[in-house]
């Protein structure tokens, strides 16, 4: 499998995180890879609407509260990817990770 330029999908799901999101967003970043953030929301009632509004670049779905396998099988639904990441709204992905991961992948591939 070849990846570079492959779609790498970044879940995160959400909670009341809304201080942190924009953050994880932020760090979701590649220099091989095209990456795809879909953040989804399990009902919050902080700002994280809003915070994550201001992120032009991630897929907002938003769910009534049902806890966070959930938001991971929502998420991992709507996922378009090759590759799937589940980065925590409140952590943050190191620089480099996706393009180490996904070369990890695919020398490795069993």
């Amino acid at each position: 499998m070849d990846t570079p330029g492959a779609l790498i999908s970044v879940v995160i799901p959400c909670y009341n995180q809304g201080r942190y999101v924009t953050d994880a967003v932020r760090s979701a970043v590649s220099r091989s890879h095209r990456v795809e953030v879909i953040v989804v929301d399990d009902g919050s009632t902080d700002d994280t609407p809003a915070a994550v509004a201001g992120c032009a670049r991630a897929k907002y779905i938003r769910q009534p509260n049902r806890g966070l396998a959930a938001a991971r099988n929502r998420g991992l639904h709507a996922a378009t990817g090759e590759f799937i990441i589940f980065l925590d709204a409140d952590d943050r992905l190191v620089p480099g990770g996706i393009d180490a991961g996904a070369r990890a992948l695919v020398t490795h591939p069993d």
